[in-house]
């Protein structure tokens, strides 16, 4: 016979416990324990539970894959080709970074050719009303409510059958039958998320999501929440040019890692089509300065790495880095060290990417090499010369990866120099200097 159990969760992390305790062994969080309904436990699975239909791959139907293009080429490449029917994505970002403003404006376009439902659980319906006058939105198939019940947004959406629903945002939704789970609490996100992918698979309904991070700069919620989705998106804010970086970090109808560049304006956020020619101009030519072009999913990204070696003056030299791993920075130094017979080991090393990019590439290795050389020398590098490359551990200059697009784009930016292995096979009207280990690096530093 099956036997009840009664069990009490946290509305704050979700934990489980057969007991009402005061204080959350998960979370530390004080008398947020609530009685759950009695669980009845079964030692097998019900009788008449129904046997799944299986199919091979041939017998399953075909659709074609239809995307909406919201016409902001940003959106729609770091999407991988616009939103995808039924799909159901997320997108993350700072308070006030832009993230409704954004998602209006693309709600705007799409609804040009396709009905779009706009639920706004955080604003009233006059404050989306003043933006959708400052952003001159007036199109009358999309639509506003308020409504922060999840229950009446998915009825809703189940009966207007719009081609897009957007939820700004899933954290201040709450469910009925949950009265007792605090809005944005872990269990409340589960349960939300699981209800709103069904939506979007079993309708065909896209399904697009706001959602708030954590003070680490980290997706709030559940790590399922993550794993439900088909795409995580996250809007981040670069204060030198007030540009904003649109970057995706899990998408299951594209690439990775692919980011989009807007600028916030006075009508809205402006796409910036010309990235790189404002890193160029920003550029210094001066010792310690090297250009590197890195492949951000399918965009090559012109960047200056900048390196300022000087002497030690305590006992622990300083290693300070910005935009890239420190480890690399580190591991670069000993490299040339071992090889080369510079003692960087004596020296404090100060490194950054300018710009505020972050670069995770390893086709950045030569850069920082050529970066870390030309300011301990105090020698300029060639001007208009750019570094693609890897460095091992054996000191050998390795070829890098995705080189074809990185050309491309150094050559349409009138550079004149690329620093690459000998190994790489290259095609290109540039100035071409091949090295095969970081012996050849010397031949830039010349001895006076």
């Amino acid at each position: 016979m099956a036997k009840e159990r009664i069990a009490f969760s946290c509305t704050n992390c979700a934990y489980i416990s057969g007991k009402w305790i005061g204080c959350c062994p998960s979370c530390s969080e004080w008398n947020s324990f609530v009685e759950q309904e009695p669980v009845v436990a079964t030692a097998r699975v019900a009788s008449n539970a129904q046997r799944a239909r299986l199919v091979s791959v041939d017998q399953i139907p075909s659709q074609a894959q239809e995307r909406m293009l919201s016409g902001i080429k940003e959106w729609d490449r770091v999407l991988g080709g616009g939103i995808l029917a039924g799909s159901f994505i997320i997108l993350t970002g700072d308070p006030g970074i832009g993230k409704s403003t954004l998602l209006l404006q693309v709600a705007h376009s799409i609804a040009a050719d396709n009905d779009v439902i706009y639920f706004s659980s955080e604003e009233s319906l006059e404050q989306v009303k003043n933006r959708a006058l400052r952003l001159n939105v007036h199109n009358k198939r999309l639509r506003f409510s308020d409504v922060a019940n999840l229950e009446t947004i998915i009825a809703t959406a189940q009966h207007e059958k719009p081609a897009l629903v957007i939820l700004d945002s899933i954290q201040s939704c709450h469910l009925s039958a949950q009265s007792s789970v605090i809005p944005g609490t872990v269990a409340q996100l589960r349960e939300a998320s699981f209800h709103l992918m069904r939506l979007a698979k079993e309708h065909g309904i896209a399904i697009l999501i706001t959602g708030h991070i954590t003070k680490e700069g980290e997706m709030a919620g559940p790590k399922v929440l993550e794993h439900m989705v088909d795409g995580v998106f996250y809007l981040q804010t670069e204060e030198r040019w007030h540009t904003r970086i649109l970057r995706s970090v899990k998408n299951r109808f594209g690439t990775i890692n692919e980011v989009g560049f807007f600028e916030m304006q006075e009508n809205g956020l402006a796409e910036v089509t010309n990235i790189n020619q404002q890193f160029l101009n920003e550029a210094s030519h001066s010792s310690g300065s090297a250009l590197v072009c890195c492949v951000e999913g399918t965009r090559p990204l012109l960047l200056e790495l900048q390196a300022l070696v000087v002497e030690s003056k305590f006992g622990i030299p300083q290693r300070v880095v910005t935009g890239i791993d420190p480890k690399r920075i580190v591991l670069i130094a000993a490299i040339l060290e071992k090889y080369l017979h510079i003692r960087f080991s004596a020296h404090d090393i100060f490194f950054k990417v300018s710009g505020g990019f972050k670069i995770k590439e390893s086709s950045a290795d030569l850069g920082i090499a050529l970066a870390l050389l030309s300011s301990y020398f105090q020698r300029v590098l060639p001007a208009k010369s750019v570094a693609i490359g890897e460095v091992s551990l054996t000191g050998q200059i390795k070829a890098a990866n995705q080189v074809a697009a990185s050309i491309k784009e150094v050559e349409k930016f009138g550079l004149e120099r690329l620093f690459v292995s000998k190994s790489q096979p290259v095609k290109t009207a540039c100035q071409l200097f091949a090295f095969k280990s970081v012996y050849d690096l010397l031949e830039l530093f010349p001895e006076e």
